[in-house]
C-alpha cells in the first residue's frame, strides 16, 4: 500500500498522474510536464514534498552531535534560522544521504529525503548514542515548496501578517518559525522561492489558497528538470553510499577542522590520492535527450557516464550531469550504438530563468 501525503486529494482533484515515488503516492504531473517548468521559471508554482523527513536534534550536546555527523560544519550557523547544505558520509566516505540543517533557538531540524529515511534514522541514532540528544522525528506534517519569480509576493499575499512580515524578513537560506508554521528561504529549483514546514490541519487551506492566488501545482517531473537546469544533485542518481563528495560536485561542502567527523579520514585519502572522478554539466551538441547511465567517451576511452540527463526547457535541448575521469576535449556521448558530440559546461545551467554556464576548456 502505497503512503498518501494530506494533500493527495488536492492533487487528484488539480488532474494530477499519480506514480509511485519511493513508495508514496505523487504526482508525476498535472497534465504537461513542460508547462510546469516554464510556469515556474516564469511565474510561481507549488511543490508537495511532505513525503520528505523532518528531524529534529534536541539536547544539550545536540551542535556537538552534528559537528561529528555532517561533513559540513554547523558551527557556521551563528544565529538562530541559519541554514546549510550537507552531506552525511559513513566510514568509508560515500554519501548516506544529502540534507539541509536549520538552526532552531533550541536545537536543530534537517530535512532528509523520502527514500532514505529508515536508513538516516537508523544512523543517526545509533551515532547519537555517545551523545546528550534527543532525535525526533515530528509527526503530522506537510511540506508544501513554493517557487519562481512571483512566488514570495503572492505567498505572503496568502499568509497572515505574522507569517506574512517573517517571510519578508528572511534571506535565503534563512528560516524562522511563526506560530508552529516554519519557514525556510530555501528550494530545489534555481529560482527564489521558500519551504513551510506546517501541521497537516493547515495544508489544504493554504494549497487552496495558493491555487486561487495564481500558483500552478508543479509534479515531479518538472521537479526534477529544474533542478537538473540548477546544477542540483538526486540522491540515488548523481550519488550515493558507494560516493565521495569529491565525485559529486560536494568538495564546497566538505570543511576539514579539528572536530574529526564521521568519513572525514575516507575523503582526505581520496583527496590526497587525486584519483577521483568529478562531476560536470554536459550538454548534447545535436538533437536528441540524455539519460543517465549513457557512457561517455574521450576519444576511444571510456571516461565516465551520464548520471543525470533530461531535456532543458529553458535551453531548449539535451542537458546531463557527468561523472568522468578527464574532461578532456572532444567528449561523446554513446546512444542506441551512436556516439554524440557532448560539450562539458560548468554548473549551474540556469539561474532564475537564465543561462549562466561557461564551457569547460
Amino acid at each position: 500500500m502505497l503512503k498518501k501525503t494530506c494533500l493527495n486529494s488536492c492533487h487528484i482533484d488539480a488532474g494530477g498522474k499519480m506514480v509511485d515515488f519511493g513508495g508514496w503516492e505523487m504526482p508525476i504531473h498535472y497534465g504537461s510536464q513542460l508547462d510546469e517548468h516554464q510556469w515556474v521559471r516564469e511565474s510561481a508554482g507549488m511543490f508537495d514534498v511532505s513525503h520528505m523527513t523532518v528531524i529534529d536534534i534536541l539536547g544539550s550536546e545536540a551542535k556537538a552531535f552534528l559537528r561529528k555527523l555532517l561533513a559540513n560544519d554547523v558551527d557556521r550557523l551563528k544565529a538562530s534560522g541559519q541554514a546549510l547544505y550537507s552531506a552525511m558520509l559513513n566510514h568509508e566516505g560515500g554519501v548516506l544521504d544529502d540534507l539541509i540543517v536549520y538552526r532552531l533557538n533550541e536545537g536543530y531540524r534537517l530535512v532528509v529525503n523520502c527514500a532514505t529515511r529508515e536508513k538516516d534514522l537508523a544512523w543517526i541514532r545509533a551515532s547519537a548514542e555517545a551523545f546528550e540528544v534527543v532525535v525526533v522525528t515530528p509527526a503530522q506534517l506537510s511540506i508544501l515548496a513554493v517557487q519562481g519569480p512571483k512566488a514570495l509576493s503572492i505567498l505572503q499575499s496568502v499568509l497572515d501578517p505574522a507569517q506574512a512580515r517573517l517571510l519578508s524578513e528572511l534571506a535565503v537560506f534563512e528560516s524562522g518559525f511563526a506560530g508552529d508554521w516554519f519557514f525556510a528561504r530555501t528550494g530545489y529549483t534555481g529560482e527564489q522561492g521558500a519551504e513551510i514546514i506546517l501541521p497537516n490541519a493547515g495544508a489544504e487551506a493554504l494549497w487552496q489558497a495558493l491555487l486561487a492566488g495564481g500558483v500552478h501545482p508543479i509534479g515531479l517531473g518538472a521537479r526534477d528538470t529544474l533542478r537538473l537546469e540548477a546544477g542540483m544533485n538526486l540522491y540515488g542518481s548523481d550519488m550515493d553510499e558507494g560516493v565521495s563528495p569529491l565525485a559529486c560536485n560536494m568538495a564546497w561542502t566538505v570543511v576539514h577542522n579539528d572536530r574529526g567527523f564521521i568519513g572525514e579520514g575516507a575523503v582526505q585519502a581520496a583527496r590526497a590520492a587525486r584519483v577521483q572522478p568529478r562531476l560536470i554539466g554536459v550538454i548534447l551538441k545535436e538533437r536528441g535527450v540524455l539519460r543517465a547511465h549513457y557512457p561517455v567517451y574521450s576519444g576511444a576511452a571510456c571516461v565516465g557516464e551520464l548520471t543525470s540527463g533530461a531535456f532543458s526547457p529553458t535551453l531548449q535541448g539535451g542537458i546531463g550531469f557527468a561523472r568522468v575521469s578527464a574532461a578532456t576535449q572532444p567528449l561523446f556521448v554513446e546512444i542506441r550504438g551512436k556516439r554524440l558530440p557532448l560539450e562539458p559546461v560548468s554548473l549551474p545551467f540556469v539561474r532564475h530563468g537564465k543561462p549562466v554556464y561557461t564551457v569547460i576548456s
